[in-house]
């Protein structure tokens, strides 16, 4: 895959990985708003947003992790794994090249790359310890929550592509199955990744503490919480 986004830290080695998965028909460098709010954030992280590796089949620009054309609840979850194959060994090997190891790797997908990012929580559970959703949705509600990776779920609640109401779904899930998530919806926000949802991001990646650390330190089992946040300033 092509990067057109690669920042790594100024001096000294990556204290952790952060990937970048742009929408359908976009383009890595359109994450680069977030990247660049990330990498102010945290100034020893590597920061990366590849390009999807097939060109959008939907227009005559932009590249797509996997194509829309004819999709339904039928075909979705084929789509999605086999995409998945692909960015999993991608993000293996960048890991191993940038000598960050998963639990210092957070993943954040904007639509098509939130729900790439979801299913990689699920299917590959602790690849990256935060994945980060934007404007996203499982593919299938999980039958069993990750135990290794937060999921923090950010939506617009006048989003008209995808929902809100499916990361509300998600969250309720997450709960029930004992998963370790939070949700922070903007008001009046549609299908973007709006500077309120990467304020509350940066937020949540600076504050919240994963229910498996905490579980850690009192050894106890984690009876893994999920939080909800409305942001009404957006």
């Amino acid at each position: 895959m092509q990067v057109p986004i690669e920042w790594l830290p100024a001096a000294g080695a990556p204290e952790q990985l952060i990937l970048l998965l742009h929408g359908v028909g976009s383009e890595g460098a359109a994450m680069a708003p977030l990247a660049q709010a990330l990498r102010a954030e945290f100034p020893q992280a590597a920061v990366l947003a590849p390009d999807a590796p097939h060109a959008f089949d939907g227009g005559p620009r932009g590249r797509q992790w996997f194509s829309v054309k004819g999709i339904d609840e039928s075909n979705r979850a084929e789509r999605v794994a086999t995409a998945l194959s692909g960015l999993h060994a991608w993000i293996r090997q960048t890991q191993q090249r940038l000598g960050v190891g998963p639990a210092a790797t957070a993943m954040a997908g904007f639509s098509q790359g939130a729900i790439l990012a979801l299913e990689t929580a699920v299917a590959e559970d602790g690849l990256a310890g935060r994945v980060l959703a934007f404007s996203g949705r499982f593919v299938t509600p999980p039958a069993a929550a990750p135990r290794h990776t937060t999921v923090h779920l950010f939506h617009g609640s006048a989003d008209p592509v995808i929902p809100a109401l499916k990361s509300h779904e998600a969250l309720e899930l997450l709960g029930v199955l004992r998963g370790d998530a939070t949700l922070d919806i903007a008001e009046g926000v549609g299908h973007e990744l709006h500077p309120a949802l990467v304020q509350r991001a940066l937020f949540r990646l600076r504050n919240h503490i994963p229910a498996r650390t905490w579980a850690a330190a009192l050894g106890a089992v984690p009876g893994l919480p999920t939080d909800i946040d409305t942001d009404t300033d957006a």
